[in-house]
């Protein structure tokens, strides 16, 4: 089966759709920014805070929907920090929900697989009770990191694949 790409970074990619959420929605302190590197490597670099109930920061993509009906899993190729991530898809940008896959980075460029059906619903950091993913779509994806610590990150976004 071929593999779909959601998003393949290099130096020519246009990065405006990618939007950072951080918890400064909610009061929160935590900052973050998303650029691309002389590389050509997607970065998303921050400073999660506990301050004011905050915890989190994100970057999220919007795009025209992907049919997955074919697919099984959502593969990342990717450099972290050796924090733990979250990576997040939504069948429909409108849910108030998301499909989570929570993974280690290891500090060293890895391709992390993750199967779609274990992606998990849920809502302000809590699992809701429905399935898994199991919708023919999504049209959003995001990166989240929020380990309830105060800590700097950067995570490097090399490619985002559908297999």
């Amino acid at each position: 089966m071929a593999s779909k790409v959601i998003f393949d970074f290099n130096k020519e990619s246009d990065i405006q759709d990618w939007v950072i959420l951080d918890d400064v929605v909610m009061g929160g302190r935590s900052s973050s920014t998303f650029e691309l590197n002389p590389d050509g490597f997607g970065v998303f670099q921050g400073n999660v805070s506990m301050e004011n109930n905050g915890g989190f920061s994100s970057v999220r993509y919007r795009f025209q929907r992907i049919q997955v009906k074919e697919c099984t899993k959502v593969v990342l190729r990717l450099r972290g920090d050796g924090k733990e991530y979250q990576f997040r898809i939504k069948s429909s940008s409108g849910d108030y929900y998301s499909y989570i896959a929570p993974f280690k980075s290891s500090g060293e460029w890895q391709e992390i697989e993750i199967d779609l059906k274990d992606m998990y619903p849920s809502f302000r950091g809590r699992r809701l009770d429905q399935p898994n993913f199991s919708e023919d779509y999504i049209e959003e994806i995001a990166f989240l990191i929020g380990n309830k610590k105060n800590e700097k990150f950067k995570l490097l976004i090399g490619k985002i694949e559908l297999r």
